[in-house]
């Protein structure tokens, strides 16, 4: 089969990779790729919210099965234009996509469904919003753009300055655009994040591994929020006692409430969680695979992943087995343009690439990178990332280190601490 992936950064390029692998699959394209990438596909010059170019891309191609990566063509209705088409593709439609593109209408979800998340209040207005601050006590308030904003939207705020600050930022200096003409304050949660991400056909639930992310740019979690620093997998502190309980909490009632709505959400289903004292509580929803958790996750995915996206699509997922794991560890470390996530120049040549040798156990997946003739340039913001296996925690963070110590660039920034807590 002809298999095309909607993306072109380091969770396409995961994606890519594992869908070659499938005996099922005789040639993968991505659209519109990266350098890396074209190194497993055929790399097609079509953005991927293009909606229409795509549509257009896979009946030219003859494409079996189409899988949309990032968030913004999912939220614009890619899947509704494709089905339309008689065209399978994997991935919710535009209203159920609404649980990562609408962060208020997320957390209206959860307190319909009683799912535990934090307290929330939402403003249209800054002036009502500023209000609210400063009749509130002082203390830590997370402010996020209601709308998407590649990651960037969270603030956590330290005090009510820096809450009305973010607030403004958002709301009349527009600094997500229309993204955040609404925004949500939310409660400050203290734990230890854990992202779970489940393949769901809208009746049957299948949880991915346990994975974390390292959203924050610097070391210790310090500065602002990123796309995405690093990750690892699995995560020792998520149990099977721990994970049942967010199964019953937290999916079990999502999956059942956005299926009230209609035939059911289909697709990956990503759940961001503070693990607190008093359980699992939800800090925000996503409608595809987390960007760099795929890259660890499907590192330690043995068993083929197109079955499991075709009976998602199907909604069949309940006649497959759970899927196989490697036991061993996977740490993902990304390589930055200086500056990021604030301005940050391009095209930086990118030195290194040739002389590490890449397999099973070690791979470099390409976020934001282009060629020119026989060079690799940065494209983007996060540039690529080493995602090694390991025994333990210790051994894959030595392997993830010293591919990316070997890869250079002007600018390049990485975090030293990808998964140092586990040690």
């Amino acid at each position: 089969m002809q298999v095309l992936v909607v993306g072109g950064g380091g969770r396409e390029h995961a994606l890519c990779w594992k869908i070659a692998q499938s005996p099922l699959v005789d040639r993968v394209h991505c659209a519109p790729g990266n350098a890396g990438i074209a190194e497993v596909a055929d790399c097609r010059p079509v953005k991927d919210d293009d909606i229409p170019g795509l549509v257009a891309l896979a009946k030219k191609d003859g494409i079996d099965l189409t899988v949309v990566g990032p968030e913004v063509p999912l939220c614009a209705g890619i899947v509704d234009a494709f089905e339309a088409e008689g065209l399978k593709i994997f991935g919710p439609s535009r209203d159920y996509a609404r649980l990562e593109g609408d962060k208020a209408f997320a957390r209206e979800l959860c307190r319909r469904n009683r799912i535990p998340s934090p307290s929330f209040w939402t403003f249209e207005d800054f002036s009502q919003a500023k209000a609210f601050l400063e009749n509130r006590e002082e203390g830590p308030i997370v402010v996020k753009a209601s709308g998407l904003a590649a990651g960037k939207g969270v603030t956590v705020a330290e005090n009510r300055e820096q809450a009305i600050e973010a607030a403004r930022d958002s709301m009349e200096k527009k600094r997500f655009g229309d993204s955040g003409r609404r925004i949500v304050f939310e409660e400050f949660l203290e734990g230890e994040e854990v992202s779970l991400i489940a393949l769901t056909d809208g009746t049957t639930i299948l949880p991915l591994e346990p994975a974390q992310d390292h959203k924050q740019v610097f070391d210790g979690d310090e500065g602002p929020n990123t796309g995405g620093m690093g990750a690892y997998s699995p995560v020792p502190s998520v149990n099977h006692r721990v994970l049942s309980q967010i199964e019953s909490q937290v999916l079990l009632p999502t999956v059942h409430g956005l299926r009230r709505s209609g035939e059911g959400y289909r697709g990956f289903l990503y759940a961001g969680l503070m693990m607190t004292h008093s359980g699992p509580r939800v800090l925000e929803f996503n409608c595809r695979l987390g960007d760099p958790e795929t890259q660890p996750l499907l590192m330690r995915f043995q068993s083929d992943l197109v079955p499991y996206l075709l009976h998602t699509i199907d909604g069949t997922l309940a006649e497959l087995e759970a899927p196989e794991w490697d036991p061993r560890t996977a740490v993902c470390v990304m390589a930055t343009s200086g500056g990021y996530p604030g301005p940050y120049k391009t095209g930086m040549p990118i030195l290194g690439l040739d002389g590490i040798e890449t397999g099973p156990d070690l791979q470099i997946f390409h976020s934001g990178t282009s060629r020119r003739a026989s060079d690799v340039l940065t494209a983007g913001g996060r540039v690529l990332a080493a995602c090694a296996l390991g025994e333990n925690v210790a051994e894959a963070r030595e392997r993830a280190y010293s591919a990316i110590d070997r890869i250079d660039f002007l600018g390049k920034h990485v975090r030293r601490d990808i998964g140092a807590r586990e040690r």
